[in-house]
């Protein structure tokens, strides 16, 4: 068991080994439950890192469309794949 400490801004660190074990990125959501005193973070569905990631290129602009028809979304998406 890992002990951490809370810091200015209620911001905690996890320990390296914690982190690892629990295969924890910069960027991961998790949900924080309390019980008591107790508090849990419990890590949200890989979709919600994916979501992130997938507003991030929007927002850096790396995205097409959006196409006139769905044809048009085929024809870029063979291109983009050859």
């Amino acid at each position: 068991m890992a002990v951490v400490k809370v810091k200015s801004h209620y911001q905690v660190t996890l320990p390296p080994q914690i982190r690892t074990k629990a295969r924890v990125a910069v960027g991961d959501l998790f949900e924080a439950k309390v019980e008591g005193r107790t508090i849990t973070l419990v890590p949200k569905r890989m979709i919600d890192r994916e979501l992130a990631l997938a507003l991030n290129e929007v927002k850096r602009g790396r995205v097409k469309g959006p196409f006139p028809t769905a044809q048009a979304t085929v024809r870029a998406l063979r291109r983009r794949t050859a």
